[in-house]
């Protein structure tokens, strides 16, 4: 992607009964199904399907319940003829290794492969996409009294060797996407300075994840209960664009990618590519 170039947005599919947004809404399986081609039709390029949730104060889920929750959904999501690529987001190798072989071709792995040694050799293995993220502690533990000497380098510096951790198991650095983690281990100012100095993390040269969407900074922030942060979302994403970042992962596909596309279309100066470049 060039810096001025496509963005695109991965939809959100919840298999959880937890999840701090849409907990339980797409436990069955039909269900999921549909919210994800849904989100395509609203034009997601990526369709996120998870099982564990990752909210603060999260639990993790055993390996078996997870697999169950997702690989159905990824298996209908192919069935039904999705056009868009499928991520599974986990951070256990099993999960990563059974997701793919169902038609997953990106694992976004919030861990940034330090929640298990496979991990790297599954994706080295397979060929797929992978999506590092920096997240301080465990979801167990992320929010409790977070603290960095300068939370931007702190977290470019991490996500760099990662990267080079990621490269020399044999994952091409092309393959690799970079997410800061909004909100995995920070406060609101961190999360914040993140956004106002992202353009420290898209100088790493990869393409930069975002996921802002709901979360509790912008309900802190306009004091909106978590159904109700929309406004703060497209507003943090849009931000984020104009900064460099170029994938945008989010529960409101419709509106945010319709922001987007009038900030790409201003940002570019070409009403064109901006129409054209969140397809794939």
């Amino acid at each position: 992607m060039s810096e001025l170039g496509p963005f695109q947005i991965m939809g959100v599919v919840n298999v959880t009964p937890d999840s701090f947004s849409d907990g339980g809404l797409y436990l069955d399986t039909s269900a999921a199904v549909e919210h994800g081609l849904e989100l395509e039709r609203e034009g997601a390029a990526i369709l996120d399907v998870g099982g564990e949730s990752t909210r603060p104060g999260a639990l993790p889920v055993p390996a078996q319940e997870e697999r169950a929750r997702v690989l159905p959904v990824i298996e209908g999501l192919r069935a039904a003829g999705t056009r868009a690529q499928i991520s599974i987001d986990t951070s256990k190798a099993s999960v990563a290794r059974a997701a793919l072989e169902v038609g997953a071709t990106l694992v976004n792995d919030v861990t940034a492969l330090r929640g298990d040694p496979e991990m790297a050799g599954v994706l080295a293995d397979s060929g797929a996409a992978c999506c590092l993220m920096h997240m301080l502690g465990s979801p167990r533990t992320m929010q409790d009294d977070p603290q960095y000497a300068d939370v931007v380098s702190d977290v470019k510096a991490f996500l760099e060797e990662r990267m080079a951790v990621a490269v020399a198991a044999g994952i091409h650095e092309r393959r690799i996407l970079l997410d800061p983690g909004i909100g995995f281990g920070k406060t609101l100012d961190h999360n914040l300075e993140l956004l106002r100095r992202l353009g420290e993390i898209v100088a790493l040269g990869r393409p930069v994840v975002i996921g802002t969407s709901r979360k509790s900074f912008i309900g802190r922030i306009t004091g909106r209960d978590v159904d109700d942060r929309l406004a703060g979302t497209i507003a943090t994403n849009v931000l984020a664009y104009e900064r460099g970042a170029r994938v945008f992962r989010v529960h409101d596909v419709a509106p945010v990618a319709d922001a987007l596309r009038v900030a790409a279309a201003t940002v570019s100066r070409s009403w064109t590519q901006a129409t054209t470049s969140s397809t794939r």
